[in-house]
């Protein structure tokens, strides 16, 4: 990597050393000065390029749109361009002086793409990239710049099952590329790396660019594996010496949706339930119509040769659950600062968030579903108040009141983020940049837990319960690249980028949890309880880091706008692999050509077939799965007797085998697509259909005692070890396409759609240096009385994820399962829980002063085993305890009377269109000359939804948080399980100002 870097650093040097050279040497005749102009408003155009046509020599106008500039004798055009505007040719003749009025590109200006490190005109993009602008985003209460883009992207998953506030987004880009926890596409949030969602609010997003293959991404290496998603926030600010200030409000109120039917507190006494003497709606106990509100404010500007922009978004977001909400505050000030006339440019972004979280266990919404309808929420005896606080309770398993639970747990997760970044731009010469970015981004976290001594769950046998976590990161990144752009000849055009970077991380956390407490005292007293042996107590620390360093390079080639031509390479340094596997290099190349600069296409205004490849590598979600880890062991009391120096004793234990020949995570991907646009670019799209091989997967396999084949010379000392193990492929094809405004009288509508089909993702190895396995089991359905089983088979050979088990024949005249066989080697496949498609319909409408929107989403094809139904529908001996689910799939005739065991007949179709989101707005016109824009608007998500699943929550559920760690979630999709927040229905109603 030095020998890289040092190269490099020659190469850039030479490079300045020689356009500076050549700069001093050309003869200068004459001198012409200038002003570059904005034709339909007459400002001043600064940071214009003026050329000398067929030369490399020129200048940019300064913040008055001024230019100086030398010419020689021979020199006849100037070729003056700026982003946003059409280039112009002007004659030099004898002038000394000219004024020139430069034309706004509309379609130029609508169709430019973000990609890494600059950004294309949309008609030089050979990748598969999508850029979404601010008028297509998903509106309502939005929170998340995820849920901006949910449905909006072709072969883009955004999901979030029910309607938790607190929840995140699992975002997958062309379905799975790691088990591991880098399985989400790389965030870069204005040239930030791995940035997070947290960094920004969606309020100050001015465009959102996904970069989907793998030519696409391999400009960013092994961050970009599961793809890329660029984000850029608004930067620009009003006319000189004017101040512009926006304000967005609305408030909102959630519902629950969608609950499951069960039998009245009637019903169920009539089945042979035990009846307690009261009628408890325990969902109503636990629901609330939930009132949240959220105020952006921001003001931008300029003066002399400053740009600002600065703002504030508040938000308080109540859950539908009583005790889960949330608070989050994020500021953001973007600066930018022009000298030399504008040839130095700096620019200084600052933002910091923070998030304050109120939580309550989900396993609440399960007792609400099924707990004894005619059992009281209070008990007014000696033995209640004593133990339980009043609350009623009864010793049966797994029999808890649910709204003593929201009250005596509680949870907080506190995160402050603090992402700074800055960079300096230096343009040697009209067509050679320079740059540099430094950012440091800050994250951290407190995690807080509390049981009472009287939560019968689990504070009452443990005296009480409580712990305290903490997880602080910092990641530097800086990256310095030169770009250089040139016409080499007539209609050929070259742009080179080349780069270096490094990466550092560090990670370091606390966490502790005690029991035995003599009172309530919340997790901010730990020492007031015990940590004693057996009793799930413990303390532990932790710290790591490590080091990534790059260098990288592209080239793009334009050739009279109809060949189009790229190639890009990454070599990257990664600490946390073996020392024989640390470096890796991902090259890609792209090409495509517009057939309607070449042919006569008829009704086809661009045709631009395109081909692409790309690799890219996937960093382990732990730099230290590679080493053989040790640990200090808890300091513990060995006799449960009042301590004392005998008894506490310090452990080192080894945590991991050590695996030398650890290596990076390889995808290569292959793309093939079409751009198009018809009627002059009234209806544009594009298709692509795409393969992807994915190579030496990591995962943790269980070992053996003796030699440690992964380490010769040394032996193995616990029973797993980190190794790549498989391989995957899986393929699909992608839809979409715009109308740009179709007149419907006096209507203007402007529909848009997508679709995407996945092709199944197949499982092609499952071994490593001997270490073979045909298939990896994972998640049984839980308890009471299914933990044996597990349900998702991976087999060699067969699609990620299969849904396994028995298949139900029918029922007995008693109401017993007849099943196809009990034994898990026989078990059939009965489904799988990834989709293989999805879509999405957005249709805009205007007229006069309203707006209406409105965004269908559909998934199909996929899979859910609905856990209600699997634990809670049969008329056994539990009904007496638990309250019987009731759907329409649900036996009457007989009822079923077996004990719960899982079957085919709890494997649901959970296919599903919804009605996203819908809003209708209304533009007051304004006579004021303070006054730029005054609205508002009403909003609904999630208004209905066509499924025929008969649990929560239709969504496809792609990975498992009750089943493992999170290697192992990926591998365990298609599962609803009873511990599920509510689904949830919300209306918004909001204004927007914009002062000036």
């Amino acid at each position: 990597m030095r020998n890289y870097l040092q190269q490099f650093k020659t190469l850039a040097f030479a490079l300045t050393l020689l356009f500076g050279v050549s700069f001093l040497a050309n003869a200068q005749n004459r001198t012409i000065t200038g002003t570059v102009l904005d034709a339909s408003l007459g400002d001043p155009v600064p940071g214009a390029t003026v050329l000398v046509k067929g030369t490399t020599r020129g200048v940019a106008t300064d913040l008055d749109g001024k230019f100086t500039l030398d010419i020689q004798s021979g020199d006849q055009i100037l070729v003056v361009s700026f982003v946003g505007y059409l280039s112009q040719e002007v004659e030099i003749g004898n002038q000394s002086t000219f004024t020139i009025n430069l034309e706004e590109d509309i379609q130029s200006l609508e169709e430019a793409v973000v990609i890494g490190y600059g950004s294309q005109d949309k008609k030089e993009i050979t990748s598969a990239v999508v850029g979404v602008k601010p008028e297509d985003f998903n509106r309502g209460n939005v929170a998340s710049p995820a849920q901006l883009l949910q449905g909006k992207v072709a072969g883009l998953s955004i999901t979030r099952p029910g309607g938790n506030p607190n929840a995140g987004f699992n975002i997958r880009l062309r379905g799975l590329s790691t088990f591991g926890a880098n399985s989400s596409p790389l965030i870069v949030l204005d040239g930030v790396i791995g940035a997070s969602l947290e960094n920004v609010d969606p309020n100050d997003i001015q465009s959102i660019d996904v970069l989907k293959d793998g030519s696409a991404a391999a400009i960013y290496g092994a961050r970009g594996s599961s793809g890329v998603i660029l984000i850029t926030t608004t930067k620009k600010g009003s006319k000189e010496g004017r101040a512009e200030v926006n304000i967005n409000s609305f408030g909102t109120l959630d519902q629950a949706t969608n609950l499951i039917p069960v039998l009245s507190p009637e019903e169920f006494v009539a089945r042979g339930g035990t009846d307690f003497g009261s009628k408890t709606d325990w969902r109503q106990e636990l629901i609330r119509d939930a009132y949240s509100y959220s105020t952006n404010a921001s003001v931008s500007g300029g003066f002399n040769n400053t740009n600002y922009l600065a703002s504030v978004n508040y938000r308080n977001n109540n859950g539908v659950a009583k005790g889960i909400s949330n608070e989050r505050l994020n500021t953001r000030v973007n600066l930018s600062q022009g000298a030399l006339d504008n040839r130095l440019r700096f620019n200084v972004n600052l933002s910091f968030t923070t998030v304050e979280s109120n939580s309550v266990p989900e396993a609440a919404f399960r007792y609400a579903t099924i707990y004894n309808p005619t059992a009281p929420i209070f008990e007014d005896t000696e033995d209640a108040n004593q133990r339980f606080g009043g609350y009623f309770q009864r010793d049966l398993f797994d029999f808890f009141n649910p709204v003593a639970l929201i009250n005596q747990q509680k949870g907080i997760n506190e995160i402050k983020t603090a992402l700074t970044s800055y960079r300096v731009e230096y343009d040697i010469a009209p067509t050679l940049t320079l740059s540099a970015q430094y950012s440091e981004d800050r994250r951290n976290e407190l995690i807080g837990g509390f049981w009472s001594i009287q939560d019968f769950q689990v504070g009452f046998g443990a005296r009480g319960s409580a712990e305290r976590i903490t997880n602080d990161r910092v990641q530097r990144i800086f990256e310095s690249t030169l770009r250089y752009e040139v016409d080499l000849f007539d209609g050929l055009n070259l742009a080179l980028l080349g780069g270096v970077g490094t990466q550092s991380t560090k990670n370091q956390g606390f966490g502790a949890r005690s029991r035995q407490f003599l009172f309530d005292t919340g997790w901010d007293n730990l020492g007031a309880g015990a940590i004693r042996v057996g009793n799930n107590t413990n303390m532990y620390s932790y710290a790591n880091q490590d080091q990534l360093n790059s260098v990288f390079g592209r080239a793009n080639f334009n050739y009279n706008n109809y060949l189009f031509f790229s190639a890009s390479v990454r070599a990257e340094t990664y600490s946390g692999f073996g020392p024989e596997n640390q470096t890796g290099v991902f090259p890609a190349f792209s090409l495509g050509s517009d057939f309607t600069q070449i042919f006569d296409m008829g009704v086809f205004s661009q045709f631009k077939p395109r081909v692409s490849y790309g690799v890219t590598g996937n960093l382990p979600p732990s730099p230290t799965l590679a080493l053989g880890v040790f640990g200090n062991g808890n300091r513990i009391d060995l006799d449960g007797d009042p301590l004392s120096t005998d008894d506490i004793y310090v452990g080192i234990v080894q945590n991991s085998n050590p695996n030398r020949f650890l290596k990076w995570e390889t995808k290569r991907e292959f793309n093939v697509g079409v751009d198009f646009g018809i009627w002059d670019n009234k209806v544009t799209g594009s298709m692509d259909y795409y393969t992807r091989n994915i190579s030496d997967l990591l995962f943790n396999v269980p070992v053996g005692g003796g030699p440690n084949i992964f380490d010769p010379g040394r032996f193995n000392t616990v029973g797993s070890t980190w190794v790549n193990l498989a391989d995957l492929s899986n393929a699909g094809f992608e839809f979409a396409v715009a109308v740009n405004g179709l007149n419907l009288g006096e209507v203007l509508w402007t529909p848009s759609g997508n679709f995407t089909i996945y092709q199944r993702t197949q499982i092609e190895s499952l071994s490593a240096s001997g270490l073979g396995f045909d298939e990896l089991r994972f998640a049984t359905p839980g308890s009471p009385g299914q933990n044996n089983n597990p349900i998702i088979y991976n087999r060699v050979g067969q699609t990620l994820g299969d849904i396994y088990g028995p298949r139900l024949l029918g029922l007995s005249e008693s109401g017993e399962y007849i099943l196809s066989t009990t034994n898990p080697d026989e078990f059939e496949r009965l489904g799988n829980g990834l989709p293989k498609g999805e879509f999405g319909f957005a249709n805009n409408f205007a007229w006069r002063q309203f707006t209406l929107n409105f965004f269908l989403r559909g998934v199909w094809g996929h899979d859910l085993y609905n856990s209600y139904r699997g634990f809670y529908e049969n008329a056994d001996g539990a009904s007496v305890t638990w309250n019987s689910v009731i759907t329409d799939k649900t036996p009457t005739d007989p009822v079923v009377t077996s004990t719960p065991t899982f079957n085919s007949s709890y494997v649901e179709d959970a296919s599903f269109i919804r009605l996203d989101n819908m809003e209708l707005g209304y533009n007051f016109k304004t006579n004021s000359p303070n006054i730029g824009n005054f609205r508002v608007y009403f909003a609904a998500q999630n208004l209905f939804t066509i499924t025929n699943y008969t649990g929560i929550d239709p969504e496809a559920r792609v990975t498992d948080s009750e089943n493992g760690d999170s290697f192992t979630t990926a591998l365990s999709p298609g599962i609803e399980r009873r511990n599920q927040y509510f689904q949830t229905r919300s209306f918004t109603l909001g204004l927007s100002l914009n002062f000036k």
